[in-house]
């Protein structure tokens, strides 16, 4: 008999549509419980999510059958719906196109965990712009400054 096994975790980031500050601390954690199920819904392990007014981190455990696109997608998609359904802001409510995603070996999940958890407190010293620029160069991801989120 044969069986597939894996690890696979994946840190992913998206922001708010031009860099509005619209997550409201208010509302904020029934938002979270919102995209926890969508994950698990799709068959994927919720390890932490966290973020900002303007952007959303969230660490995931991956089955290799799970297209990481097409989870994102769903992610942005059914979640901007809910807020939207339920008026949480005063205008339009849109996530930015594109993201950002990382693979995490299992021995940094804690350092991620932590990171993601204390994302509050982390922006008190760097601002996204700041924060972004460096997990990419930190990953030595190429990128243009004209496909960046719009800061």
């Amino acid at each position: 008999m044969s069986a597939t096994f894996s690890q696979i975790y994946i840190h992913i980031i998206f922001a708010v549509k031009a860099r509005d500050f619209a997550l409201q601390h208010s509302w904020e954690e029934e938002l979270y419980m919102y995209i926890t199920g969508i994950v698990r819904n799709k068959g994927q392990k919720m390890l932490a999510i966290n973020g900002m007014p303007d952007h959303i981190h969230i660490l995931i455990g991956m089955k290799p059958s799970c297209c990481l696109s097409d989870l994102v997608r769903e992610i942005k998609k059914s979640s901007g719906e809910f807020i939207r359904k339920h008026k949480r802001t005063a205008f339009k409510f849109q996530w930015q196109e594109g993201y950002a995603a990382f693979s995490c070996s299992h021995s940094a999940l804690e350092k991620v965990i932590s990171y993601i958890s204390n994302q509050k407190k982390h922006h008190q010293r760097r601002s996204f712009r700041e924060e972004y620029r460096a997990l990419l160069d930190r990953y030595e991801v190429d990128y243009s400054e004209d496909f960046l989120f719009d800061f």
